[in-house]
């Protein structure tokens, strides 16, 4: 109906899941927690998102094509207890795409009677929101925000002790935070994707879930991504996670998203060309 669709392509009892938003954010927080956790739980695939709006290509993986968004589901505990369903997006939508990615998302979530959505989230650091705040305000600071990035695109870690926060979109969904000891953000903007899941959780009454951790902007935060991932560990898997994966994730995932953007150049580039041969 929007040009998006959901087409699911294994049947998969998903009823009372919890559902994984892995669409890239600040720091790629949620691209590298989902793509942990299909590999820790060895989740299976069971549907693609396919749209007009989305990048031409096909990833290749061990030899196997794979959709640039991709859901994948499977059960936890030695009795499948609790339900995981993950959305993996190896490219950043467009925003005028993202209300009615996360209308269809949330209407595929509601038909397979899902128990709640949850949203990892990158915060801006407050440096790099200073920066950023400077840029708005005045052009001559685009010199200094460029001599910034250089500076922290080094592999500099972020700093210890990375806070949680979160944001329900329901009273279940804030008492839920409080049993997992998740702190309320109390004021600010959580925007895109994750921003628009958690409106559409209070238009339908349905737990939506935010979990924010301030994050880095210049380069896949894996520090930030691990406390998001101690966090869903404590309220779902309740095992011992071994996170150091998580940085082979961040370094992965990277690159896949920089391939897409040059692919994603250059068939712009192209279609420009093309444009001036048709009309120049």
């Amino acid at each position: 109906m929007n040009g998006i669709d959901i087409i699911d392509i294994k049947e998969k009892n998903i009823k009372g899941a919890y559902v994984i938003d892995g669409f890239p954010s600040v720091g790629l927080v949620g691209s590298i927690v989902a793509n942990y956790l299909v590999s820790f739980l060895n989740l299976e695939q069971i549907a693609v998102v396919d749209s007009v709006y989305f990048p031409s290509i096909s990833l290749v993986r061990d030899g196997v094509p794979l959709s640039p968004v991709r859901v994948y589901g499977g059960s936890l505990g030695t009795k499948g207890q609790e339900k995981v369903v993950v959305f993996i997006s190896e490219f950043q939508p467009a925003q005028d795409i993202l209300k009615p990615l996360a209308i269809t998302m949330m209407d595929w979530v509601e038909d397979h009677k899902c128990k709640m959505v949850i949203s990892p989230e990158g915060l801006l650091s407050k440096e790099d929101s200073e920066r950023m705040e400077a840029y708005a305000k005045s052009v001559a600071a685009e010199k200094e925000v460029a001599e910034y990035a250089v500076t922290n695109s080094n592999g500099k870690a972020p700093g210890e002790g990375v806070t949680v926060l979160g944001v329900g979109s329901t009273p279940a969904a804030r008492q839920t935070m409080k049993q997992i000891d998740v702190k309320t953000f109390e004021n600010g903007v959580v925007a895109g994707f994750a921003g628009v899941l958690l409106n559409e959780g209070v238009a339908r009454d349905f737990d939506v879930m935010t979990l924010l951790a301030e994050a880095h902007a210049e380069y896949p935060d894996a520090r930030a991504a691990a406390a998001i991932m101690t966090v869903i560990d404590r309220m779902l898997l309740h095992v011992e996670l071994d996170l150091k994966p998580l940085l082979e994730e961040a370094a992965l995932i990277e690159d896949t998203l920089k391939q897409i953007q040059k692919r994603a150049n250059t068939d712009e580039d192209t279609s420009k060309r093309k444009s001036s041969y048709m009309y120049g």
